[in-house]
């Protein structure tokens, strides 16, 4: 018996809108990366996630430690972008004070 030895594709696709998941899941590449830097074992990560399997873990975490600097490098731009977008939000939404107007609401709507 000969066994054939081929390289797997990891199970990453983009969306739509340029984010990597885990297969055909909505898990993103950013949460497994970021559960495994923050110590997470591929066992947790997949209990953490039951929409992907453990092979699917272990490949992601095997592409990360392959491809560091770029996955790096992706994560970092995400990060910018959300940054740029919360930045936006604040502007249109100023968050000043928000607990105190959603507590008076509540009150006001509580003593109608």
């Amino acid at each position: 018996m000969t066994m054939v030895v081929a390289a797997e594709t990891p199970p990453l696709a983009a969306d739509a809108s340029g984010v990597f998941r885990v297969g055909s899941s909505r898990v993103t590449l950013d949460s497994v990366v970021g559960a495994f830097r923050e110590g997470a074992t591929a066992e947790e990560i997949a209990e953490r996630y039951p929409v992907i399997s453990l092979g699917q873990v272990y490949a992601v975490i095997a592409y990360y430690l392959a491809h560091t600097a770029e996955v790096d490098d992706y994560l970092r731009v995400r990060e910018q972008g959300s940054a740029e977008v919360r930045q936006a939000n604040e502007r249109l939404f100023d968050p000043t004070g928000i607990r105190a107007r959603l507590m008076s609401r509540r009150t006001g709507q509580d003593s109608a």
